[in-house]
């Protein structure tokens, strides 16, 4: 694993290389500090205020040198304007190709110059968690608070919006645009009274633009649909911008196979939400109470926690296995879970569910994503991921809705309650000839054994050594050391650039901000939980609907995802920061959790859908930017291995549908009449936690 700063050192254009914050000054730095703090020679007032100074010039001759380039640029491309005059008034083909390759060079430079600020703005929001693992999150909370809008601070134009700020980049983008274009079309025009082998074949759209355009949309926090709804899988992205496209390896990636993963992710959201609007009456019939809903429906959360464990762990040997095992394991819960109406037996039910839970396999999905899919098409991926769940969820309820018959074989009963668990039988066991014929195991590269070379290694090394000075040896030594970056955590240096390899080692690398994210994560998971799980029992006391009539409100819920995210991630997030949309989303879903209570006024079918509706789309919005935010503070060493990132979001999220599905039953014992107030009250506190938690750590959300 190479260390942040060498690789940064790497991305890097050499030329240029005086102008980057420097990064390992900077670390260095930090560490002294730390030293002098501990043998009480500077007192963290002085530290915060030396650093900050440190900083701000770091900040200022980077943006110096960027506007001096984007004047450079500006000129060249007036002076390129003469010429495109004159070609006008004398057009040539030869000229008018000469000129746009003088265009696209142009291009080129302002590429450069825009990957020299992501550079840039990546090492100083580095350098900004390092120091905060070292002294905490507030000097992040200071810096960026007393920077952001202070007409002397340079920070927002290297840091944050640069586009927006410097519109001369958007004057740039355009007058190439516009010239390489004009140039198309009198190439082409001329061209037409030539032979085709007189001329290049041209693009109909320069890649030049193209690639300053998505340079741009990084830089400004610039998204889309795709992008944004990407984000909610948390599928982790490479920290530095690379100069050139990814190289493809076309033995790790297969269609068919990615199709595969995104067909077991569908199916399992089904699987979980196809039970929901018959799960109370499932539970009556068998003699237990309604809100042993609560139990049945969470019985997959409860062992998803231990699966997402095992199944992350076993992706990392391989893909194909774990999906088999999945699909056997859901076939024989969902049998189990429907003999259990003609066994008469709710333990069978509840067991069948676990068999269900153990068979999630979000995880294995999540990392062949992650793994196996070239990086130009990963963020469409991991928005098929999240559009495969979202039109689960969806299609579950609905399905359950269809499914209203009643009718008997060889003693065996099929009613809208085992149904449901008879259909996704089948589902599971086409799914599974499906994978056994067509999923193909990415190529994995065979690690080899390097001890029985270990000697010949370590003489060569060392007949090297002795042609070499001595002090030179010393020299590059300590300057490898001094590259070394331990990547936020104070454990020994060869294991600190290791993915974390137990949940300890994983905990000890969240920060404030990214426990707050998980937390808010829980939040709005545990929310969503109560208001889908005890849907049917709420609205047959309160209101007597029928199971279509639930489902049919269920599946509306479902269907709101993908428009929703089509709004923000297309418009809102494009004109707010993700931290505004973030504290708006968690207010927004503690209105709908407020309007939620039934006080002193009869409870009416309006409330309960537009308040259901508004905490439901709020929790959505605030999913994408909860994750989007989580994915850039949190450490990247939590991004691979085991126990990374997706992982323990994973974890929250189930753990939170766990005891919003507990607290369900237990709420339970007290009345059907109190149990809508008393499951609300849990998410009401657990809200006004997250807001207060964003509100204390909102100046490091960046």
């Amino acid at each position: 694993m190479v260390a942040f700063g060498k690789k940064l050192k790497e991305r890097q254009i050499q030329e240029w290389q005086r102008y980057y914050i420097n990064y390992k000054l900077m670390k260095k730095r930090v560490k002294q500090y730390a030293q002098q703090i501990q043998l009480g020679t500077l007192d963290r007032r002085h530290v915060l205020k030396d650093f900050s100074r440190m900083l701000d010039n770091q900040i200022e001759k980077t943006v110096l040198f960027l506007l001096e380039q984007q004047g450079l640029l500006a000129s060249r491309i007036a002076k390129l304007g003469e010429d495109h005059e004159v070609i006008q008034q004398e057009p040539h083909i030869s000229r008018i190709a000469e000129l746009r390759e003088a265009y696209r060079a142009v291009g080129q430079e302002l590429l450069k110059l825009l990957f020299f600020v992501e550079v840039n703005a990546v090492g100083l929001r580095k350098i900004l968690k390092k120091f905060d693992k070292r002294f905490g999150y507030k000097f992040t909370d200071y810096y960026v608070k007393t920077r952001a809008n202070h007409p002397y601070s340079q920070l927002q134009q290297v840091f944050k919006h640069v586009i927006r700020n410097l519109q001369g980049f958007g004057a740039v983008v355009g007058a190439l645009s516009r010239n390489l274009h004009e140039l198309q079309e009198n190439q082409e025009s001329q061209g037409s009274f030539l032979s085709i082998y007189d001329q290049p074949t041209l693009p109909l759209q320069d890649p030049v633009i193209d690639s300053i355009r998505a340079a741009i949309d990084r830089l400004s926090n610039s998204t889309n649909f795709l992008n944004f709804l990407g984000q909610h899988a948390l599928i982790m992205h490479e920290e530095l911008p690379a100069p050139v496209d990814e190289h493809v390896d076309d033995q790790r990636y297969h269609f068919m196979s990615l199709f595969l993963n995104l067909a077991n992710t569908f199916l399992y959201m089904v699987n979980t939400y196809i039970i929901v609007p018959t799960a109370d009456d499932y539970s009556m019939s068998l003699g237990a109470a309604p809100t042993v809903c609560g139990i049945v429906i969470g019985a997959m959360a409860v062992a998803q926690v231990f699966s997402s464990v095992y199944f992350s762990a076993w992706s990392n040997k391989s893909y194909f296995r774990p999906l088999v095992f999945s699909s056997i394991v859901l076939f024989l819960g969902n049998v189990m879970y429907a003999l259990a109406y003609d066994l008469n037996s709710i333990w069978i039910l509840i067991i069948g569910r676990l068999l269900c839970g153990f068979g999630s396999a979000r995880a294995v999905n999540r990392r062949y994503i992650s793994d196996c899919v070239p990086l130009k098409i990963r963020m469409q991926a991991s928005a098929g991921f999240v559009s495969a769940s979202a039109l689960g969820m969806a299609c579950g309820p609905a399905l359950a809705g269809l499914l209203q018959t009643k009718f008997k074989i060889f003693n065996i009963t099929f009613n809208q309650d085992t149904l449901p668990g008879w259909v996704m039988t089948i589902a599971w066991l086409i799914y599974l000839v499906w994978l056994w014929i067509t999923f193909k195991e990415p190529y994995r590269e065979i690690e080899e054994n390097h001890v029985p070379h270990q000697s010949n290694a370590e003489n060569n090394a060392l007949e090297k050594g002795i042609k070499q000075p001595l002090l030179t040896s010393l020299k590059d030594k300590v300057d490898e050391d001094d590259d070394q970056d331990y990547d936020d955590s104070e454990e020994a240096p060869e294991d600190s650039r290791q993915p974390a390899n137990s949940i300890g080692a994983a905990y000890r690398l969240l920060t404030p901000s990214v426990k707050v994210q998980l937390l808010i994560y829980f939040m709005l998971k545990y929310a969503m939980e109560i208001l889908l799980s005890e849907s049917s029992v709420i609205t047959t006391y309160y209101f007597n609907w029928t199971t279509s009539t639930v489902s049919i409100f269920l599946a509306c819920l479902g269907l709101t995802v993908l428009p929703v995210n089509i709004i923000v991630g297309s418009y809102i997030s494009n004109m707010f920061e993700d931290r505004q949309i973030l504290l708006a989303s968690e207010v927004m879903v503690f209105v709908g959790i407020l309007f939620s209570f039934h006080v002193i006024f009869p409870y009416t079918e309006p409330q309960y859908i537009c308040s259901g509706l508004l905490m439901f789309v709020s929790a959505e919005v605030l999913e994408g930017v909860n994750l989007s935010l989580l994915s850039r503070v949190m450490s990247s060493r939590l991004s691979r291995g085991t126990y990374n990132g997706g992982l323990l979001s994973t974890e929250a999220g189930t753990l939170a549908r766990v005891i919003a599905d507990a607290t369900i039953t237990l709420a339970g014992y007290g009345g059907v009449s109190r149990l809508l107030n008393v499951t609300l009250f849990p998410s009401f506190f657990i809200c006004v936690a997250s807001i207060i938690a964003t509100c204390y750590t909102y100046n490091s959300l960046y």
